[in-house]
């Protein structure tokens, strides 16, 4: 896990996040994603700065359509946020869960 995903991981596991199971690096066809709800079908990915450049744009927008297509909703996440404002991430999260 990378450095933003450990502290993401800290706020999730052990059902601390309204009582919701999640799961690290699962794997969904070809692609393996960082977190995983499977009682609200939901996907939270942790995205660097490599994540901007143009060929890494076009990969995540098909792997989200297949993401997608299997019914998951996936949430996405800047390191920068992870790192200054978690509490406000948390709460972008719990706002995605109830929508």
């Amino acid at each position: 896990m990378t450095d933003a995903e450990r502290i993401l991981w800290s706020q999730l596991r052990n059902k601390q996040l309204n009582n919701r199971q999640f799961y690290r690096q699962r794997v969904f066809g070809n692609y393996i994603v960082d977190f995983y709800c499977p009682s609200c079908n939901l996907i939270i990915e942790v995205d660097g700065s490599h994540h901007l450049e143009p060929g890494q744009k076009a990969y995540d927008i098909k792997r989200t359509a297949y993401l997608q297509s299997l019914r998951l909703r996936v949430f996405r996440v800047q390191n920068h946020d992870v790192f200054t404002n978690i509490e406000g991430v948390i709460s972008a999260i719990l706002d995605f869960m109830e929508a």
